[in-house]
């Protein structure tokens, strides 16, 4: 398991490390320049098509550059469709345990919040897979609460198996590891790595984060780099929206995309931009950090702008009416028919995908509760393909049995 006493601040990280690279990026500038677009400059980088830099990055997400936004969405399709096809890759999370050692103030899954705490057995994990994958899944999700026993047991490297028995392709939402630690699940079938950093903003992030692996900053920041270091192919990053300014958030989000571009040019890298929803704890985001449905909608059209190869996720967290919104605009990742409790899947009728009962360990309630097979039929409507499949491991696995 990790030991992110290691470096405890930016000033202690590896140099070259997104870490070390955002305590010398102007992130309050640019959140400065979200806030107050220049009109001019705006309609100049709308009609090039693209935004070359952070600054024309943050100015497109500026209210002036909101006027624009229809011209924005009709550039971000183009973009996207240029670089991702018209397609919409699905995949389903399956949450393993929600024990967890952190105290975190806003999330569901914090150890002093009063919730039924459970780890699924290994056997449990792989029915539910199953019974995923006869959904038309194949791309999977795993994801557990912060907890050392997780991976110094070989019960991760087990879920992976049994995820791979079923899925070509299988990605993990963990406590951030060495890259030594993740090495062995890449090597296990492991392909994909999410790491959120729920807040670029530093003092906020120690505010929220009172105790466990998980309030050390800087180690959290450079978990991605350290994932690719040890072999994952793909690289999901983002903020928690609702934490701090989501302006401050974007502008750092962005960079770092942009950052691991760069360094982990191997790996796709997606971006996520997830909003609060209700949980157990009772946390309230401040009104002023909320980003709008509108708002969301011309980040992403930015961000396809300044980054046109990089994913973008959209959870179940979200309304149906702006997750259909969205198809077309840049998104092209979503999640679907997801269940945020451990093994929460084993009470789901499998013919209408609704859960036949309560689900008190979850660590947050979806908002788009429609059925895999609907959002699939929604996305075919738009003249987009519903991928389930984001991969063949066969494409990748060299036989040397001959």
């Amino acid at each position: 398991m990790a030991r992110p006493a290691k470096y405890h601040t930016p000033a202690e990280a590896p140099v070259g490390t997104f870490s070390e690279s955002l305590q010398r990026l102007p992130i309050s500038e640019l959140a400065y320049r979200s806030r107050h677009g220049d009109r001019a400059r705006i309609e100049q980088i709308i009609r090039k098509g693209r935004a070359e830099t952070l600054e024309e990055f943050a100015l497109l997400t500026s209210p002036e550059a909101g006027e624009y936004l229809e011209t924005m969405a009709a550039i971000s399709q183009r973009l996207t469709q240029r670089f991702f096809g018209k397609a919409i890759r699905l995949f389903s999370p399956l949450y393993l345990s929600n024990e967890c050692v952190n105290v975190c103030t806003y999330c569901g899954f914090s150890r002093h919040n009063d919730i039924p705490r459970l780890t699924i057995p290994v056997n449990v994990a792989e029915e539910q897979i199953a019974k995923i994958a006869r959904q038309g899944f194949r791309s999977l999700l795993l994801v557990a609460g912060e907890h050392p026993k997780y991976v110094s047991n070989g019960y991760v490297a087990e879920c992976i198996k049994a995820g791979l028995r079923h899925m070509p392709s299988v990605a993990l939402e963990l406590g951030p590891m060495d890259a030594a630690d993740y090495a062995p699940l890449v090597q296990t079938g492991a392909e994909g790595l999410i790491v959120y950093q729920e807040s670029y903003h530093q003092p906020t992030y120690e505010v929220m984060h009172k105790a466990g692996p998980k309030k050390y900053f800087a180690w959290r920041v450079d978990t991605a780099e350290r994932g690719y270091e040890a072999g994952f192919r793909r690289l999901g990053i983002g903020a928690l929206y609702g934490l701090y300014d989501w302006r401050h958030e974007t502008m750092a989000a962005a960079a770092h995309a942009h950052h691991l571009l760069r360094k982990c040019w191997k790996a796709q890298v997606s971006v996520s931009f997830p909003r609060m929803r209700p949980a157990a704890g009772g946390y309230e985001p401040n009104p002023e950090f909320c980003m709008s449905d509108r708002q969301m909608v011309q980040v992403i059209c930015a961000l396809r702008m300044f980054l046109p190869q990089v994913g973008v996720t959209l959870s179940t967290r979200e309304s149906p009416k702006l997750r259909d919104g969205l198809v077309k605009v840049g998104v092209t990742l979503m999640s679907a028919g997801s269940s945020t409790e451990p093994g929460g899947y084993e009470n789901f009728n499998e013919d209408t995908w609704v859960p036949e009962g309560d689900q008190p360990g979850e660590q947050f309630h979806i908002a788009d509760e429609r059925p895999p097979v609907e959002i699939a039929a929604m996305i075919r409507r738009q003249g987009y393909e519903a991928v389930w499949k984001d991969f063949d491991r066969a494409l990748v696995t060299t036989d040397t049995s001959t």
